[in-house]
């Protein structure tokens, strides 16, 4: 539960108030999967239906929330640029750990976020050899089960949420290899959970493997994987190259804290 009321209760009240509990609504609609109605967002973020309905009807006016025919509230079109422009600057950070990634281990890396119920791919660093036009785009937009990165990612979620979201999303398949029941995907997981990297055996793309890992301690949950035909991605190449993934996610990680503990901490109005 997100509870924005009890986090804020020793702000100052007004304008940093307001703000948090925005934010906080936002983000309580993006763990919903970018929509939901206004007495279950009252009840997850601990606030009197009449403060929801306020912030939410502020938020619909300014375009970052909008009000569906069904009379629930949805992730607006306007925080796509916020997005775009975010997922950009986490790409600028994170670069010099994908760059070292990419030298050691001679494919493609890809860092990816969460947003809602899809994953994003938000950067990508490419050999200077072997390069293979892939699935793996920057912008690219896709579910979760079909990818290594968004079993990375949920593989530290409770089952439950997990089987929410894929009662959400679907499960459609994209090669004859796609996981398409829950219980083959929470099965992956676990076997994610104790290996402590995850795999996409072409259940993507035809004659691609993945392998990611979750960055540990993000501001945003996010992965990092690299991408190859499945004629160079051995088990060998996969176990080796997990440690640098590992690595290289610790570090993306610190510098995404860095930068925001760099911001110091709100100002009261």
């Amino acid at each position: 539960m997100v509870v924005v009321a009890k986090e804020t209760s020793q702000r100052s009240a007004g304008g940093v108030q307001s703000l948090d509990r925005a934010f906080g609504i936002l983000e309580t609609m993006a763990d919903a999967g970018g929509i939901i109605g206004l007495s279950q967002l009252a009840e997850k973020a601990d606030l009197p239906l009449a403060t929801i309905h306020r912030l939410v009807r502020t938020l619909v006016d300014l375009g970052y929330v909008r009000q569906e025919a069904s009379r629930q509230y949805s992730l607006g079109p306007r925080l796509m640029r916020l997005a775009d422009a975010g997922a950009k600057r986490i790409g600028t950070w994170a670069a010099p750990a994908m760059n070292d990634a990419v030298a050691a281990l001679g494919e493609s890396v890809n860092l990816a976020v969460l947003e809602g119920d899809e994953v994003v791919y938000v950067a990508q660093v490419q050999p200077s050899a072997n390069f293979m036009r892939m699935f793996t785009e920057v912008g690219r937009r896709t579910f979760p089960h079909s990818t290594a990165v968004g079993k990375a990612i949920l593989a530290h979620r409770p089952d439950a949420e997990v089987v929410a979201m894929l009662q959400r999303t679907g499960m459609p398949r994209h090669t004859e290899h796609t996981l398409t029941e829950p219980a083959q995907f929470l099965a992956s997981l676990a076997e994610t959970r104790e290996r402590g990297f995850a795999t996409d055996e072409g259940e993507q793309e035809i004659g691609v493997r993945c392998v990611a890992v979750v960055v540990p301690d993000a501001p945003q949950p996010m992965a990092l994987s690299m991408s190859g035909p499945l004629t160079r991605m051995s088990d060998e190449v996969v176990g080796r190259a997990a440690p640098v993934l590992q690595t290289a996610a610790a570090t993306i990680a610190a510098e995404l804290n860095r930068v925001g503990a760099s911001m110091g901490p709100p100002v009261d109005a």
